[in-house]
């Protein structure tokens, strides 16, 4: 049986004439404030903070700062953040950029070898691979414009945590485990990771009595208290020392930045997403636009599984493909936004896939492999007040860089890894970058982090995950099954395949694909890999404004997410 098409004109006028559902009035509030963050530690802050008087973009910086403390080996204050926000009271939406940027020093062929090969080690690891954090500023950015509280309530369980210590779990066991030789080539770094010369065992507690400091001059001087002054001169010299590029010019210079969310429209649905340097909100709303001719729900009732997964396929794959070619920071390279995420361009683009064959991803013009990505981390916050967060928080790879700053505490990212060290090169997530996300000083890199809200006439969902290369294909996956109307848990629990373009194939989570449906879509022409475990660690919040009820779950992949509804 053939996908039926819908009428592509009618599809088209729907899709343009966006209805703002998101800056009416609502004639209900949530009942209660559902938090969903990846530790419990993080989860009870968020409600901490908002039973001290905060609204939801208090606990983001609650939240956010202690992930920072409890789950380095995701994200910290040596790292950068999106923070998408929607604000009650007049429905605005906004992206917070505290992405990082280039440090001034910084030039294209700065990781290349003698023989023009990217030097991974240089890239990865230690100082010269992290560029400028921007975390610390984004959380006095929420508190001064948008928050009710001053930092220094927020970040009060961060403080606390980091002071008192938190029980080592196994996946921060295991990370700091695989890390072992890179954490180990910095005196700081095995201070806190391998106490008394150990690796730590479960419930050993990690105490950070330097990032305790650090964050108690924040919490009394705000951003200052990090880009300037003692603890600024501290990781400056820090980083010097051992071979990077930092100056003091550079975190005084740091600013955040406030970005246009990408919108889209999808069966009834407006999608309120990330914008560059994020390439998450164009890539989904380029997929959607294709998938939108296709109503994939009946899909599954009339047609066998392997159809339905096969035309996602093909649209994961040109959207990754236009990722690799045209985008990178705006304020650096002019993006074909527009074009990218307008219906009529995804017409073009669906005309090219043939319902019962794959196309080669070497038959698509574009520029001449791919590990998991759970290294980052996600939350979702909705207030009683119908304030919203999806925010996705990263130090790029597990515990990044593996360099503290001596006398501070702050493990410092590797995101300069996230540029284009080299054309057509992939990174550690087996993607390909171009020109236009090449490293170029003050830049930001090129991220997949695709925090989301969706909206409609009855319901608000929040959605985001970790995953590296895999987020955006994640959330993707997340968003059809809740429209396909299933509920919460179900969204942060479902089954994950993923194509990003390059190499061209078609990875599955173990289990997620029977035999009948691998063989299906083997016969399509796709190179279908089963991974051995699992991907992401999604966090998600429902809100039914029909009844007010507030809806939250954690992935259940991992044993330390927690979703409370209070």
């Amino acid at each position: 049986m053939k996908a039926k098409i819908l009428n592509p004109v009618i599809q088209a006028l729907s899709l343009t004439a966006l209805i703002c559902i998101c800056g009416s009035t609502w004639a209900e509030s949530p009942k209660q404030a559902g938090i969903a963050s990846a530790h419990p530690m993080a989860t009870e802050a968020g409600h901490r903070v908002l039973a001290q008087g905060g609204n939801a973009f208090d606990a983001a910086i609650a939240v956010s700062s202690t992930l920072a403390v409890v789950e380095q080996q995701s994200s910290g204050i040596g790292g950068g953040a999106f923070w998408l926000l929607h604000r009650a009271k007049d429905g605005k939406n906004v992206m917070i950029d505290g992405r990082e940027e280039a440090p001034a020093k910084a030039y294209p062929d700065m990781y290349l070898d003698e023989n023009g090969d990217v030097n991974r080690d240089l890239a990865l690891n230690g100082p010269l691979a992290a560029a400028i954090p921007g975390e610390i500023a984004g959380f006095e950015h929420l508190a001064k414009h948008y928050g009710k509280l001053p930092l220094s309530v927020s970040l009060q369980p961060a403080i606390e945590a980091a002071e008192n210590g938190f029980p080592a779990y196994p996946r921060i066991i295991r990370t700091i485990e695989r890390k072992a030789k890179v954490l180990q080539r910095y005196p700081a770094s095995t201070a806190i990771y391998f106490p008394n010369g150990q690796l730590p065992k479960e419930g050993q507690l990690i105490i950070q009595k330097d990032l305790a400091e650090t964050l108690k001059a924040v919490a009394k001087n705000g951003k200052a208290g990090f880009y300037e002054g003692t603890v600024a001169k501290k990781l400056v010299t820090a980083v010097q020392k051992h071979g990077g590029i930092w100056t003091l010019d550079d975190l005084k210079n740091y600013t955040v930045k406030e970005r246009q969310p990408i919108t889209t429209n999808y069966r009834g649905h407006q999608l309120v997403t990330a914008a560059p340097p994020s390439s998450g909100g164009i890539a989904l709303a380029t997929i959607l636009n294709v998938l939108s001719a296709w109503d994939l729900t009946q899909m599954d009732l009339e047609q066998s599984r392997a159809d339905r997964i096969h035309l996602v396929t093909e649209a994961m794959r040109r959207a990754y493909r236009d990722r690799s070619i045209y985008l990178g920071d705006t304020d650096f390279v002019e993006v074909p936004i527009q074009l990218l995420t307008h219906p009529y361009y995804a017409a073009g683009l669906r005309a090219s896939i043939n319902p019962n064959k794959a196309l080669p991803s070497d038959y698509l013009p574009g520029i001449s492999e791919n590990p998991k990505g759970e290294d980052t981390t996600h939350f979702s916050i909705i207030d009683t007040e119908g304030n919203m967060v999806s925010a996705t928080l990263t130090v790029n790879t597990g515990l990044a860089s593996g360099f503290i700053a001596e006398g501070t505490g702050v493990l410092l990212n590797n995101e300069m890894d996230d540029f284009s060290a080299k054309p057509g090169e992939p990174n550690a997530f087996g993607l390909i970058g171009d020109e236009a996300n090449k490293i170029e000083p003050g830049k930001r890199p090129l991220s997949s982090m695709s925090p989301t809200f969706v909206f409609s006439e009855d319901q608000v969902a929040v959605l985001g995950t970790p995953g590296g290369s895999r987020i955006i294909t994640m959330v993707l996956l997340g968003l059809l099954d809740y429209f396909d109307g299933h509920d919460v848990h179900s969204w942060v629990s479902k089954p994950r395949y993923h194509h990003q373009y390059l190499p061209d194939r078609l990875y599955t989570e173990k289990d997620a694909f029977d035999q009948v449906t691998i063989d299906a879509l083997t016969a399509k022409g796709h190179e279908v890999v089963v991974s051995k475990g699992q991907w992401g660690n999604m966090h998600a919040v429902h809100w039914n404004k029909t009844t007010g009820e507030v809806d939250a779950a954690s992935d259940p992949r991992t044993t330390t997410g927690s979703a409370v509804v209070k």
